[in-house]
């Protein structure tokens, strides 16, 4: 029992070790030794219980991962009105990828190099996303008249896009208009509120 809880609380110190250095250089500028210098080990403890950098990756992806699409198929699937499941959306989605950035540029490599096989092991039949009650509600706010016309799929892409982008595109943003982790973080916290006003804004008769 000692034995198995020293090895859980190892293993625990290493994810987050992980989780920090993945932040600070993403998946493919962190090394292995690296992560072992973060949580206080050596590189042969650390093999011992993750072989490899993608194992390790792997494991705090799936982690992140199953946090965040069952929070989004909850909103989605809610009975709440059309204007606060796209603020609830929006709150939980940055909530967790500011805690874990590297999510949307994973998603988006892997899912290109092989979507299939991607798509059902992230997702398998609980995670899957289910955006049909969100689309056919956002139908029927058009034909009551309470928002303008629009196409219930250009609204997701919109919500999505928005949402997404500022996250694959954070080294241009740092870079180009200098901002330092503080402030792209407060920047997208802002963009919690941000985003839903601006398309509520855009639909709202």
């Amino acid at each position: 029992m000692a034995k198995r809880i020293k090895d859980q609380s190892t293993e625990e110190v290493i994810l987050q070790a992980a989780r920090n250095v993945f932040i600070k250089k993403g998946m493919y500028g962190a090394r292995m030794q690296d992560i072992a210098d973060e949580a206080g080990i050596n590189k042969a403890l650390l093999h011992y219980y993750f072989d490899s950098k993608d194992k390790l990756f792997e494991k705090i992806f799936m982690e992140a991962a199953n946090h965040l699409f069952p929070k989004v198929n909850e909103v989605l699937n809610s009975d709440a009105g059309l204007f606060e499941k796209i603020e609830k959306f929006c709150d939980e989605y940055i909530t967790v990828v500011i805690e874990n950035p590297y999510l949307p540029l994973f998603v988006m490599n892997e899912v290109n190099q092989d979507p299939v096989y991607f798509m059902k092991k992230v997702w398998g039949a609980k995670n899957k996303p289910d955006p049909s009650k969100f689309l056919l509600q956002i139908e029927a706010e058009v034909k009551k008249g309470t928002i303008k016309p629009i196409s219930p799929l250009q609204l997701m892409m919109n919500l999505l896009s928005m949402t997404i982008f500022p996250f694959v595109a954070k080294p241009i943003f740092q870079m180009n208009l200098g901002l330092d982790e503080f402030q792209f973080r407060h920047a997208m916290e802002q963009r919690k509120k941000e985003i839903p006003k601006f398309i509520i804004d855009s639909i709202r008769k």
